[in-house]
């Protein structure tokens, strides 16, 4: 499971590549010939490289939100009445400051 800090750093490094990128592909416009070629794919390797990052961190959010979920349904099925009461609790909370307003 991946944490915050790893979220932060992955995404962090997502903006770095695609900054990269776009910078390549800036002076690839104005550049021609052999040199312009190796800059655009230089700046496509980075793109991949962004999206396969990007795909990490979307595979092991919903992985997380499954754990969550689980843990969340093992929860309820041994304390159904525990489970009630958190809920009742949050709706009273809720139902409080909304009336507030």
């Amino acid at each position: 499971m991946m944490h915050k800090s790893s979220f932060r750093t992955t995404r962090g490094d997502i903006r770095t590549l695609i900054k990269d990128a776009q910078d390549l592909f800036h002076e690839a416009a104005a550049t021609t010939g052999e040199k312009a070629e190796v800059l655009r794919h230089k700046g496509s390797e980075l793109l991949d490289t962004a999206v396969v990052k990007a795909q990490n961190v979307q595979t092991a959010a919903l992985e997380t939100g499954k754990e969550i979920a689980a843990t969340t349904d093992d929860y309820v099925h041994e304390n159904p009445w525990g489970a009630v009461a958190v809920s009742a609790t949050i709706g009273l909370l809720l139902g409080l400051i909304i009336s507030r307003k």
